[in-house]
């Protein structure tokens, strides 16, 4: 059983559009499958979750959310490492953030979102879900350099 005193907050999305919302105390990026504690089952055994039916992974600050907040996709702050990037999924969706370990040929990496103030504190990319990287240049202003 996972503790939510164990568990970080993550919101899983899958490639078929499915969500679910739950702690995790074993996801690591080199391992292709880890377990979730779904919100509201915490008596029932962990659901075992596979990294090729995910589009990404979301470690959040509250399983909450707040469903009225718009994610500001400018860069107007500097980052606390990693480059600047834009990660367009194939379904369209796109994240906006700071990465320090993209390489296409593992299951997936971490993105730091540009927002502060998002309900996202990092997101794990699946490599296989992604339709396009882009590095964005580090000198462009704030508002071109990302998409709304």
């Amino acid at each position: 059983m996972i503790t939510p005193a164990t568990a970080q907050s993550v919101v899983i999305r899958f490639l078929d559009g499915g969500t679910l919302k739950g702690g995790t105390h074993d996801f690591a990026p080199n391992k292709m499958e880890f377990h979730v504690q779904p919100r509201g089952e915490e008596k029932s055994a962990p659901a075992r979750i596979s990294l090729v039916s995910l589009k990404a992974v979301f470690f959040v600050k509250s399983l909450e959310g707040n469903r009225h907040h718009v994610e500001d996709k400018t860069f107007g702050r500097t980052p606390d490492q990693g480059r600047r990037i834009r990660v367009t999924f194939k379904d369209g969706e796109d994240i906006v953030g700071f990465t320090t370990g993209y390489a296409p040929d593992r299951p997936g990496f971490f993105v730091v979102p540009t927002d502060r103030a998002s309900n996202n504190l990092r997101v794990f990319v699946v490599n296989s879900a992604v339709g396009k990287v882009e590095w964005l240049p580090s000198g462009a202003p704030a508002v071109a350099a990302a998409r709304r």
